[in-house]
Parts: C-alpha cells; structure tokens; sequence
C-alpha cells in the first residue's frame, strides 16, 4: 500500500516501511544552493564542482542533500557527518558504525527532479526519469528489453509509447540498483510488466519474484519514478511517497547541525 502526504521528514522508517522522497528542482532559489551544498562532505563538493552543466552540478548537489538529511532525520545528526562507501558496483552504502541503525538508501536524479528511498535493512532501488522521446526509443529498447518486454512495448498505442518505454526503464533501472550489481546483470536477464507490476526472472533460481516489491509513480506532468524493493514478505511493506521543499529540508538540517 502507498499513501501521499506532506512529509515528516524526522519519522521513522523500519524494515516493513519505505519513504520515498522527492525534490523539484527547478525553481529552488539561487542563494539556496550554497546552504544546499554545506550539507555535503568534501569529497561530494568536488565530483560536483566537476560537472559541465549547471543543471547536472544541482541534480547532484540536491540528491545528495536530500538523502543526508532524511538519514540524519533518523538518528538526529549534522547531515555533512554521514560517511558514505561504494560496494564493488558503485552503490553507495552507509559506513557502518557502533550504535548505528541498519539503514538502506538509493539515490537518483535526473533533470528538474531527485529522489531519494530510505528503508532498514532491506535492499532498495529508485530511479527518476523525465519522459523524453528523444532519449529513449523504440528500436533502441528492442535492441536491450527482455523479448516479452518488447512484445508488450509494439502493441502500445504510440500515444502511450514514451510513457511504456520509461515505465520499463525506470522499474529496471531501480531493480538494478536494488540488487546493487550495476551492469553486470544483463537487462534480458529479467522482464517487467507493468500492468500489474511484476516482475521475472530467465533464471529463477537467481532471484525469486515473490520476494521483491515494485512500484511505478508519475510525481510530475513530465518525471516518472520506480521503486525496487527486495523483502522476505512484500505484501506487508508499506510506501510513504511525499514531495520535499527545500527550505523544509534546510530547516531540519538546521535543527540537526
């Protein structure tokens, strides 16, 4: 089940609870960047530093923002003392320390929107998109979707086919992460449906269907989001979806400093 309401960015998430939060980014004030990329350790000032677009250098900085202050919110933290690792795939990971909760994050961005999921314990995926056309193609998910994907995907009214193509990419993208093997797992290893959300596997005894929870969500006209959760019983998970303000997110920062 899922709900949507304004967020209680300090609430608390569990191993059967999920928060997905997400940022527009597109309007937020220039003088709020600077507070915005305080939040960050150094490491994380510089790879955005090194950004060629504006629009790239704030995806980063927000997402990243975002997620440390939703950890923080958990444990009543300064957001920049989160230390952060990579596995061998490039997921980011908690550094574990003594006292420290088992808390799972992912983060994404992408232009005019980030997200970020938070949960315990369990391994989770998120990816936002904006639905562009020119991005991602027919031929070119024929060419990389499982065969049942792509047959679903040719009798989609062209209407609806921008849509379907960033349904799939987005619910694969954020399986991918969840799983945190990048791309070491083929993309025709495991096809989707979206009409109901499920999930399979070429390979069953890789992965077991009954044990991840998928969802599909249209925060804005032009942004879609997935959420990928791997979970011993999924049908009593529960999904907290809520739109973030900067300047709430800057207020609790505040508080945690």
């Amino acid at each position: 089940m899922t709900r949507q309401k304004l967020p209680d960015l300090r609430a608390r998430v569990s191993t059967a609870v999920v928060h997905v939060r997400w940022l527009a980014i597109d309007d937020v004030a220039e003088p709020l960047w600077d507070q915005l990329s305080q939040l960050l350790d150094d490491a994380e000032c510089a790879r955005a530093g090194r950004f060629h677009f504006e629009r790239d250098k704030q995806a980063y900085i927000a997402a990243h923002a975002l997620a440390r202050v939703l950890l923080s919110g958990q444990v009543s933290r300064p957001p920049n003392s989160w230390r952060f690792a990579t596995n061998p795939h490039g997921k980011p990971v908690v550094v574990p320390e003594a006292g420290l909760p088992q808390l799972r994050f992912n983060l994404s961005h992408t232009r005019g929107l980030v997200a970020v999921a938070l949960t315990l314990e369990n391994e989770v995926g998120i990816d936002v998109e904006a639905v562009d056309p020119k991005r991602l193609s027919f031929d070119l998910a024929a060419r990389t979707f499982a065969p049942a994907e792509v047959a679903i995907l040719r009798k989609t009214p062209p209407a609806d086919l921008p849509e379907a193509l960033f349904g799939f990419w987005t619910l694969k993208e954020a399986f991918i992460k969840a799983v945190g093997q990048g791309l070491s797992v083929p993309l025709q290893a495991f096809a989707l449906t979206l009409d109901p959300l499920a999930i399979h596997f070429s390979d069953p005894i890789v992965e077991d269907p009954s044990r991840w929870l998928l969802r599909s969500y249209k925060p804005t006209s032009s942004h879609l989001l997935a959420l990928a959760l791997r979970h011993s019983d999924p049908a009593r998970v529960f999904v907290e979806m809520a739109r973030v303000t900067v300047p709430d997110l800057l207020a609790l920062a505040d508080q945690l400093a």
